[in-house]
This record gives C-alpha cells, structure tokens and sequence, in this order.
C-alpha cells in the first residue's frame, strides 16, 4: 500500500520564525495548570490524543502513542480530517508535536501543540499553525473557515487544560 504524501511543501516549519508566507497563522499561548505533576499530567495526555477527544474530536491513530511518522484521522461529525506526525519535542520542560496535513484534510499546513513548565512553575500551552483551504468545503466557507480554526483552538485549550486538574 502506497503511503500518502503530505499536502504542503514546509515541513517542520511550525518550529521556526516567521511561520511560511500565503498561509494563514494561528498563534495561542494559554496558562493552563501549575507544576511539574500538572505538566507531566498533560503531556501524557497530550502523547496519548487525549486533547484531541477532550475537544470533542474521534481519534482514529496508528499508535497509542504520538511519535513521529504516525497517521491519524480525527473526525467532528462527518468532517474527515487526516494528519501525520512530523517531529515531536521531549524535554524535562518543553514537550509536544506537530502533525501535518494529508489528503482529504479540508486544510493544508501544519499545527503545533507545546507544553512548557516555566522556571516560575506555570504550564503553559503553545499552538502554532499555518494553514490555507484545501477543500471546495474550506474555500466556500471564507472567512467562517477561520472562525471555526480559532474554536477549534480554543477547544484544545479547554481540553489540556481538563488534563491537569487532579
């Protein structure tokens, strides 16, 4: 079986500044909990696409556990959306991924999710995204395609910050 290609020239560019021109950028950073078992708590969420469900998303993923490489198709309703891991980070105080798009994904571009616990204890929660209308769906929904990205974004918010509480 052949295996699908990404939708985007600039892969792991999430990591880096500026983000790639003639997308459309997403940038977030929410406190979320505080200390180390709070971050601990919501990385392992995070590895485990637990953020994703918390955000009312179905996950269908290669493995349990993000890594680079893994296929993943979540799905809101009848809305189809595949990605593929394209680079984790696992440090003592800085943990996340990136996932971009595949085919069949109403997008195209990149999103990055990052966890940080900061000298002063606070977890911090960092999206970062590029992304442009792939589908017919996408570009007809104009400026209603970005509104539902920023909920969506806010709904991951939510969902790591449900993981650190006790």
């Amino acid at each position: 079986m052949r295996r699908l290609e990404l939708t985007y020239a600039q892969v792991g560019a999430t990591r880096d500044d500026p983000l790639p021109s003639g997308y459309g950028h997403v940038f977030r950073d929410a406190r979320v909990g505080s200390g180390r078992p709070a971050f601990e708590a919501a990385a392992d969420g995070l590895f485990r696409w637990q953020m994703h469900r918390n955000a009312g998303l179905s996950v269908a993923a290669g493995a349990a556990r993000v890594a680079p490489g893994v296929d993943v198709t979540l799905r809101l309703a009848w809305l189809r959306i595949p990605c593929r891991v394209v680079y984790t980070v696992q440090e003592r105080d800085r943990r996340g991924f990136a996932y971009g798009t595949l085919p069949g994904h109403p997008e195209q571009g990149e999103e990055a999710f990052m966890l940080e616990l900061t000298p002063a204890g606070d977890v911090r929660f960092r999206i970062r995204a590029f992304s442009r209308p792939a589908s017919l769906l996408a570009r007809a929904g104009g400026p209603l395609t970005r509104v539902a990205q920023q909920l969506a974004t806010s709904r991951y918010v939510t969902g790591i910050r449900q993981l650190t509480r006790p």
